[in-house]
């Protein structure tokens, strides 16, 4: 076997278990999960891929709104209103065990207008973002 075919067969692996991911996260409760971290969606047809710079919206909600908040930003995300993905978190990072947090991810921090037009989109959706992250 050449280099080219266990390249091009780790691919397709690779593949396989991002779509059983992708399939799990689709129908996942984020207040019900506790087995990964972050529960994520995706567009449909997708747009630009994320850079080096890319970066993220950051909405704070609470074990109590996250279901809810996350069916807005998930059915938002997979119609491509939003960013190339938005994760939530199935866990509190925070001292507060209520807390969670969604993330609506921009494909360029660098990009003021794609990073300004997700903004708009969520508030559209009567979501606020609390702040925005550059990844470093």
């Amino acid at each position: 076997m050449s280099n080219d075919d266990s390249f091009e067969r780790a691919l397709d692996l690779i593949r396989r278990v991002q779509d059983a991911r992708m399939a799990h996260d689709a129908e996942a409760i984020p207040s019900q999960v506790s087995a990964v971290y972050w529960i994520e969606a995706k567009p449909q047809t997708p747009g630009s891929h994320p850079t080096t710079r890319a970066g993220y919206w950051l909405l704070e909600t609470t074990i109590q709104d996250v279901d809810r908040v996350w069916q807005v930003v998930k059915t938002a995300t997979v119609a491509g209103r939003l960013g190339y993905k938005s994760k939530v978190a199935t866990a509190s990072r925070s001292g507060d065990p209520d807390a969670r947090v969604i993330h609506i991810c921009t494909y360029d921090a660098a990009d003021a207008g794609d990073v300004a037009r997700v903004a708009a989109a969520l508030r559209a959706l009567d979501l606020e973002p609390v702040a925005y992250h550059a990844d470093e």
